[in-house]
């Protein structure tokens, strides 16, 4: 005979029954914090559009277009040499970039050089590299120790 511990399990219903166990029971416990949490919030629309941001940075190649502009600006051609890209990928790559105003471009005759948008860009990429090379949070199996 199966216990009802063995009858939950098979049912899926155990997950439920702690799921329930794990519930909030009171509606909010601090409401002045959601309050004032709920305050600052970001609009919808800022968030989807911040998320987004975070998308572009979370592509290793892109990411690396954008650490190799920390620098200064440089054309596609020396972008795509520095990363190991073709040229055909790198343009592409800062296209995408640059339709999310991450980076800007600027034209001399045929070349176009880019560079980080504004200090705000440069401010995640350096906090984002700084924060990995700070931390074996991430992957612990690369330590040194």
């Amino acid at each position: 005979m199966k216990s009802s511990a063995d009858v939950q399990r098979a049912t899926g219903t155990a997950g439920w029954a702690q799921s329930r166990t794990d519930a909030c029971t009171v509606r909010l416990v601090d409401p002045e914090r959601v309050a004032s949490v709920n305050a600052r919030m970001p609009a919808e629309e800022d968030v989807v559009d911040t998320a987004d941001v975070f998308s572009l940075l979370g592509d290793p190649r892109r990411l690396k277009l954008l650490v190799a502009l920390l620098d200064g600006e440089l054309c596609v051609c020396d972008l795509a040499a520095v990363t190991g890209m073709s040229e055909s990928a790198t343009s592409h790559a800062l296209r995408l970039l640059r339709a999310h105003r991450v980076v800007a471009v600027r034209r001399d005759g045929r070349m176009a050089y880019y560079r980080l948008d504004d200090a705000h860009v440069r401010m995640l990429v350096d906090l984002a590299v700084a924060h990995t090379e700070h931390t074996d949070a991430i992957h612990p199996e690369r330590s040194d120790g």
